[in-house]
């Protein structure tokens, strides 16, 4: 354990409550922003969506990712895609839909949401250091058919930091799976975005409807302050 993460309590303005937790065992998780979901002809487009619409993530993410690097957090990124044989890729998922290309086809950043193509990377502004788990994950959440569970394990993480894309889907899967697991979730609201508007309201008002039934909501500027020692202890 380096000095950055000695045991210290740190207090982060959330919602429902204010969220204590230690540095030491807490974890940013930044979920899929990648270039397949956040630019012209990667997946999300193919789907008809305004991929523009998720640029607003980025700053924050990018502001949260140098907060957490300087308090020596442990980082994980995640990237969803599939085998070039796209034999993880359910038949069921393939066909879902009736996009203008599917998971697999080719597209301006290579085959869609395919590991080792362009578009399945990270968009250059959230490019992992060297030593920064990046998990590859066939499915929404970032548990399931992953390593995330032993990673956090072996760190003896408990608590997780979580924003990126999009908030009521492969975000709001990872942390039900997290939840369910014990982990307590803080969702960075700003640094995470939707396709539709209304859906990523509506994804961080379940998080932390009901005494926060899975979890917490903040913002960037909240966990920068908690990460920096500016917020109150």
């Amino acid at each position: 354990m380096t000095s950055a993460t000695a045991t210290v309590t740190r207090r982060l303005a959330a919602e429902p409550s204010p969220l204590a937790f230690e540095p030491a065992g807490t974890a940013l998780v930044i979920i899929d922003m990648q270039r397949d979901f956040l630019e012209p002809g990667g997946f999300g487009a193919s789907l008809g969506n305004d991929v523009s619409l998720l640029a607003s993530a980025v700053p924050p993410a990018r502001a949260l990712l140098a907060a957490a690097r300087r308090a020596g957090l442990l980082v994980v990124h995640t990237r969803e895609g599939h085998r070039p044989d796209l034999s993880d890729a359910p038949p069921a998922k393939l066909a879902r839909g009736e996009p203008s290309a599917r998971i697999g086809d080719p597209g301006p950043m290579g085959r869609i949401l395919i590991r080792g193509e362009a578009g399945h990377d990270i968009v250059p502004e959230l490019r992992p250091e060297p030593g920064e788990p990046v998990i590859d994950k066939p499915g929404k959440g970032a548990f399931y058919a992953t390593d995330l569970a032993s990673i956090l394990s072996a760190r003896r993480i408990d608590t997780l930091l979580v924003c990126g894309v999009t908030t009521e889907v492969c975000v709001h899967t990872t942390v039900r799976e997290a939840n369910d697991r014990g982990y307590r979730c803080a969702v960075v609201a700003d640094a995470c975005g939707s396709y539709i508007p209304e859906f990523h309201a509506a994804g961080l008002a379940m998080i932390k409807a009901q005494g926060g039934i899975f979890g917490w909501v903040t913002d960037s500027a909240a966990v920068v302050d908690a990460l920096d020692g500016s917020a109150p202890p």
